[in-house]
């Protein structure tokens, strides 16, 4: 081998060298980046967090993220190390910047972009810029949805290379999953209350409402009872006495439920044993609980939306079934089928027309099915030979959402 040759080799192999470390140094970036949007509890924090690495490894000073909001208003998410003349509260409101506009307008579409824009609210400043004047902008993008925008900034203008732009892209992509899964999260758990604030009002308007209502009717009569029928108007007292105790037994069964996590850490199948066991000491009532091919491993919001259910579906038999035995079975069948039926041999009632529920207990039970895309049917029997309530739960585990 000649020294030409051996020159070229040389040569070949310090190129190859320079492009494994490059692919290693961009590998490590994403990863952190990965690693910073999952780890972090919330957007806030882990926008910071990618701010902070790729600002290091573009070697700039600082930068900032716009994200839109529900009316596409955009506001400023994250920061770091802005310039005093970028943390005057007015110089970082509105649409006064060439990066949102060109964002918005739709122009600001892929990695080529990245490296062409002047800032244009540094560009008035004439002290406190920190000689900041030029910032990589990323388009953070959700399939077609706008999300934002992602700013890294520098003294000098910095010509990237089409690698460099490629990974931009990249990690924008990442942030931009990353905001909408914290959203989408924020979301249901805003559902997540509200779903609850309506399960508290069915349970205030189904106990104490009524109980206190059925009080407010006794002590009329006991004022109008008491001037000529005293023995009749005692009577009246104690029964609104009797209404008295159980509407407190009711609100401090309620606070408890609140108080406590729904599960604590048990299976469905521990919580429904210990929620059955605890029905019978409260009531004297029978029960029974038969748990078969039932899996360890539900999601958390089956387990819990079935819990609640079926703690419904007793509070029902407690107060109006007037009944001797409960029957519970949770069942796993093929395709993924979960089975939870209630059976109580009480005295039935009559359903309404088309099962259109007006009680918003039945009606609870039957949204909370539906919310994990499954069934809840009700069957009441009447019969001389029969009587009871069947309710009847069928939930498609693997559409069953899992939070």
């Amino acid at each position: 081998m000649n020294q030409h040759e051996m020159k070229c080799q040389a040569e070949h192999c310090s190129a190859a060298n320079e492009q494994l470390e490059r692919q290693n140094r961009e590998l490590t970036i994403l990863y952190q980046v990965s690693e910073a949007l999952n780890r972090s509890t919330d957007v806030h924090t882990a926008l910071e967090q990618t701010l902070i690495l790729v600002a290091e490894w573009l070697g700039l000073h600082s930068g900032w993220v716009w994200l839109l909001d529900a009316e596409e208003r955009p506001y400023l998410a994250a920061s770091l190390k802005l310039p005093p003349f970028l943390q005057r509260p007015a110089q970082m409101e509105g649409w006064l910047c060439l990066c949102l506009q060109t964002f918005v307008e739709g122009d600001l579409a892929g990695a080529a972009n990245l490296n062409v824009l002047e800032c244009s609210r540094l560009k008035k400043a004439r002290s406190g810029s920190e000689g900041l004047r030029f910032h990589a902008s990323i388009p953070l993008y959700l399939d077609k949805k706008k999300l934002g925008v992602m700013n890294v900034a520098g003294p000098e203008w910095c010509k990237l290379s089409s690698e460099e732009l490629m990974l931009l892209s990249t990690i924008g992509n990442h942030v931009a999953v990353a905001v909408e899964r914290a959203r989408l999260a924020e979301e249901s758990a805003r559902i997540v209350r509200l779903q609850e604030r309506n399960r508290l009002a069915r349970e205030i308007h189904d106990t104490l409402a009524q109980e206190l209502g059925a009080i407010s009717l006794y002590l009329e009569s006991v004022d109008a009872l008491l001037p000529t029928n005293p023995q009749k108007a005692g009577e009246q007292v104690r029964k609104a006495l009797d209404l008295t105790r159980e509407a407190l037994g009711e609100a401090r069964h309620s606070v408890q439920d609140l108080r406590a996590s729904t599960l604590e850490g048990r299976t469905l199948g521990e919580a429904l044993h210990d929620l059955t066991t605890q029905f019978t000491h409260r009531t004297g009532i029978e029960t029974h609980l038969e748990v078969r091919g039932h899996s360890h491993n539900l999601p958390s919001q089956v387990e819990a939306e079935l819990y609640r259910i079926a703690q419904e579906a007793l509070s029902n038999v407690r107060k109006h079934a007037e009944a001797h035995c409960v029957r519970i079975q949770l069942l796993e069948q093929e395709h993924d089928q979960l089975i939870l039926q209630i059976q109580d041999d009480g005295k039935g009632f009559p359903l309404p027309t088309g099962e259109e529920y007006t009680s918003f207990g039945l009606l609870g039970m039957r949204e909370r099915a539906e919310m994990l895309g499954g069934t809840l049917s009700v069957r009441s029997l009447q019969h001389n030979e029969e009587h009871g309530t069947i309710v009847f739960v069928r939930v498609p585990l693997r559409a069953a959402p899992a939070i």
